[in-house]
Order: C-alpha cells, then structure tokens, then sequence
C-alpha cells in the first residue's frame, strides 16, 4: 500500500487506509449539486471538464463547497496537458484524473503536472488552493505534492498494451479503468459485455493490482460495488449527476397515473 502524509486529502488518507473511496461524477456546472453531493456523503467528487461543460470559475467554486466534507475534489481535465492541469490544482482541486492516457510517456507527464519542480513542471501559484485544504500558502507546497491524487484513465485498447510500463510510473497514484471507452477502442458500440473486453479489464485488474497502484472503477448498482471492493478495488464510481436525475424523475413520473 502506498504511503500517506498526514491526512490534508481525505481520499488519499482512505486508501492509505485500505478503505473504498466511493464517488458521484458531477458533470453540470452548478455549485449547489456540488454542495448537496459533499454533504450527503460521498467520499470524492468526480468533477468533469472533459463531457461537461464546466469551466475553471465553476470548478473553482465546486471545489470550494466541498470543505468540511469528507469529498475530496477531483477533476477529469479535457486533456493530458499541463497547462490545463495548473489552474484546476491552483482552484484547490485534490486530485486530476487524466483520460486517454495510452503509454508510459503520457503517464509520466501526468505525474509531472501535478507536482512542483524538482518532481514535476506544475508552476507556482497557490492563491487559493491553500484554502481549500485548510492550511497556509507557504505551508501548501510541499504536502500538496503527496497529497493530489494523480489518477490515469484505462480506456483505451493502446493502454491495455502498455498497462505494466503505466502502472509502474512513479507519482501515478491510481488507475481507473473505463469500462465503455475501452470498449469503443476495440470497436465495439453497444458496450463491454465482449468477451475481448472483459478479457481486457481481467488483466487490467490483474496488473493494477499487482502494482503500486490503486485500483479504480465503475459501479452503477450497489452489489456492483460491494464486489468489486472485494476483488481489490478501492476507487468506486458510482454514477452521476445526470444519471441521478434521470432516476429519480423516472421514479416520481412512473408513480403517477397521468392518463396517458
């Protein structure tokens, strides 16, 4: 298991702990789903820049509603690009996830965004994020090293290929597979349920778990969940925003004797 400084990132302090990190993804820009998504218990919060369209101000306040929580925040950049990376470390986000990482090269710069020299190329500018993690700015930039979750997505058949050299690059902190994504790389549309694509994730799983790493990924129900926590994963998405709509809409209309 990997080691943790004090616990400043909740998430990062369960997993050091050998405990799940169950997370919500937010993809709409509103700061009160935000708000209501931390208090009601999750243990990350799974901001996304990638499909939604959030922008750093949003982020930046997103992340801010999350303190006293036990949500960590954590932002999907569109790309594996440091210069997109910086702004969202500096809004107080406590870990980036990276999508479409294919190689031990693109690993390694994702490592390096989200690290200050000499580890990494992340620039100095912590205006706001010290606030986030409930310490001063000069106190900031040595534990935010060790305390931002860096997390690689798994989606890509390229990455299957390369897994063992990924998941061994120093400073990645956890590997998330995407399950539909990877799906999409082997040219299937209608989703993982391939025998090319479970055999896929099995030696995923089996590499990840293998390494330094932690293992993350998708559970759309709770018995989903609950086994994949047993075979070894500990970073659990569960969903998201829309979706959450979705269903509790079609719970209440499906209720309801509208004579149509």
């Amino acid at each position: 298991m990997r080691p943790s400084t004090p616990a400043i990132n909740p998430l990062k302090a369960r997993l050091a702990a050998d405990k799940p990190g169950i997370g919500m993804m937010v993809s709409m820009p509103s700061v009160a789903t935000a708000q209501i998504l931390a208090a009601a218990g999750f243990d990350w919060l799974f901001f996304d820049m990638e499909h939604g369209p959030i922008d750093i101000a949003s982020v930046h306040a997103m992340v801010a509603v999350t303190r006293g929580t036990r949500a960590a925040p954590i932002v999907r950049v569109p790309w594996n690009l440091h210069w997109l990376v910086k702004p969202v470390l500096d809004a107080g986000a406590m870990g980036m996830v990276f999508p479409m990482i294919h190689n031990r090269a693109e690993a390694e710069a994702a490592a390096r965004s989200v690290r200050y020299p000499p580890r990494g190329n992340r620039g100095y500018g912590p205006f706001f994020a010290p606030a986030r993690f409930g310490i001063t700015r000069e106190a900031y930039v040595d534990p935010a090293d060790d305390q931002i979750l860096c997390m690689l997505l798994i989606e890509h058949r390229e990455a299957i290929d390369n897994i063992r050299e990924i998941v061994n690059v120093p400073g990645v902190d956890a590997c998330q597979i995407a399950p539909n994504d990877l799906a999409m790389s082997y040219g299937y549309r209608d989703g993982p349920d391939h025998q090319e694509v479970q055999d896929a994730i099995g030696l995923a799983e089996e590499v990840i778990l293998a390494g330094p790493t932690w293992l993350g990924g998708l559970a759309l129900d709770n018995a989903t969940a609950n086994r994949m926590i047993g075979r070894g994963y500990r970073i659990i998405l569960t969903g998201s925003d829309t979706q959450l709509l979705e269903r509790g809409s079609a719970d209440i209309l499906g209720g309801i004797d509208r004579g149509d």
